[in-house]
């Protein structure tokens, strides 16, 4: 039952042949015997009590296609009834009043909760080794990183833990855990997805999306997440009203006079061979389909790293402030005056990645500072969003290269190397800064550690809007090979 797709699995729930409070109870025994430190809550009376209304829609014919489904939260997405801690020890005890958009949608919709994810403390960090909590574990190699932000949502859907998941892409947070773990997600245009309810990171770049085994269950599942909140400042009008867009309507067009922009940044020094080997054999399988492949050129792509490392810093400062010990959040036990308070419970309740952040994002807000870093990378951030302009305002119709330099590393290895960290987020961070959509589609193994294989990941980046047109691309590919539906040994 597990090893089968979103697709697969509504089809049998209306079908009758298996009900939603079954499914429920195969997943949430597959997550509570596992122990790769993926879940951080699971309920299985709140999970159970959700099964059974679905039931009761699935009865009387008021079901849609998720309707039944488990899905399980990326610990960053407040959840009504469930903890909601962001990876840090600063909300390790915070119960949410109410649902965030997100996961609003998806209670509307029948979905079932499985339970909040593990993932890098407030989304900070790119192998889930930031977590209060503890690091996960990546399933095709548990001593390997699984990626982060995500990898908690990555992890369960590799190992098979739940159907679907949330995650939260601010710098890569769904595409590199993705890639690392060999599944399939994507990020979509900012402002698509509402932010309302996410805990917030860096406000201009946060963007939630779906990670699953197919390109199809993300489309699935972002017909359900995409759409306009006016509770959320940033989120685009182009949902308002009535109108939704489908994200299915494509997956089955051919790929005929594609063009496919390779940009030489993401194909020079520094990408693994393994890497390179898998990435060039799916664009063989692209040009078989009928694409061309068209050398194209991002000149900024070195910059986005330190462009990046000011910008969300900045507004991580500015957004982390609220954490004081007085409104909400940890509280040191002993203090002398207020001042003492805030700054102990900030030093107990932060983790160091964090704290890190926020001392960076305060300095280049600091006045004398913020012109010379903070505008400038603003900037330049224009200038890398140009980049992608030109390149698919003229030359192709959507871009591909890897999602990280090399496979997944081991845990530990990085550890007290944070710039070695940065640098793995070279090839994702430019799309988010220029708020495109962009995925990650499984694409073949590399060498790790023993002669294990990890798996490497194909980045697909499109124009504003593209979503669609993604999903049909990695729908193609993944109806020409099997990469996605590879599972680690003994699942």
């Amino acid at each position: 039952m597990h090893t089968k797709t979103i697709q697969q699995l509504s089809a049998l729930l209306h079908a009758k042949q298996v009900s939603a409070t079954e499914l429920t109870t195969h997943f949430l025994q597959r997550a509570k015997a596992s122990d790769l430190n993926a879940f951080l809550q699971v309920d299985e009376a709140l999970s159970l009590e959700q099964a059974r209304a679905a039931d009761v829609r699935l009865a009387s014919g008021n079901a849609g296609p998720l309707t039944g489904i488990p899905i399980a939260h990326k610990d960053i997405f407040v959840t009504k009834g469930w903890r909601s801690t962001a990876g840090s020890k600063m909300l390790a005890n915070y119960t949410s009043p109410f649902d965030a958009t997100v996961v609003d949608k998806f209670n509307r919709a029948g979905m079932v909760t499985l339970g909040k994810l593990n993932c890098d403390e407030f989304a900070m960090g790119s192998s889930n080794e930031n977590s209060a909590f503890g690091a996960v574990k990546n399933p095709w190699d548990t001593l390997a990183v699984p990626g982060g932000s995500s990898g908690g949502s990555a992890a369960a859907i590799a190992a098979r833990l739940a159907p679907a998941a949330t995650a939260t892409d601010t710098g890569g947070s769904i595409r590199q855990p993705a890639a690392f773990c060999g599944v399939t997600g994507i990020k979509p245009t900012y402002g698509r997805v509402s932010r309302f309810g996410m805990i917030a990171f860096a406000s201009s770049l946060d963007q939630g999306g779906p990670i699953a085994q197919s390109a199809e269950d993300c489309a699935m599942l972002l017909n359900e997440m995409i759409g306009f909140d006016a509770r959320d400042s940033t989120s685009l009008t182009a949902e308002q009203g009535n109108v939704r867009e489908d994200f299915t309507r494509d997956l089955n067009a051919p790929l005929k006079g594609l063009r496919i922009g390779l940009p030489k940044e993401y194909f020079g020094e520094g990408l693994a061979a393994d890497v390179e080997q898998a990435v060039r054999a799916a664009l063989d399988v692209f040009v078989k389909l009928g694409a061309t492949l068209v050398d194209i050129s991002l000149p900024k792509t070195s910059l986005s790293i330190p462009v990046y490392y000011v910008i969300a810093p900045a507004e991580a400062s500015s957004n982390l402030s609220r954490f004081d010990g007085v409104r909400y959040g940890h509280r040191a036990s002993e203090y002398k005056n207020l001042e003492d308070m805030y700054k102990k419970s900030r030093a107990e309740g932060f983790g160091p990645e964090v704290q890190r952040r926020i001392l960076v994002g305060t300095y280049v807000l600091c006045h004398g500072y913020y012109d010379a870093y903070y505008l400038q990378a603003q900037k330049i951030r224009r200038l890398i969003a140009d980049d992608f302009q030109a390149a698919l305002g003229n030359t192709c119709d959507v871009i591909m290269g890897p999602v990280a330099p090399t496979v997944a590393w081991d845990l530990g290895d990085k550890a007290n190397d944070p710039v070695a960290n940065y640098l793995a987020d070279i090839f994702t961070l430019s799309t988010s800064l220029a708020g495109l959509p962009g995925m990650s589609v499984p694409c073949g193994f590399g060498q790790g550690e023993k002669n294990s294989k990890r798996p490497v990941g194909l980045q697909i980046i499109g124009n504003y809007f593209a979503e669609a047109k993604l999903l049909n691309i990695a729908h193609q590919y993944q109806l020409a090979t099997d990469w996605h539906t590879r599972a680690p040994a003994g699942i």
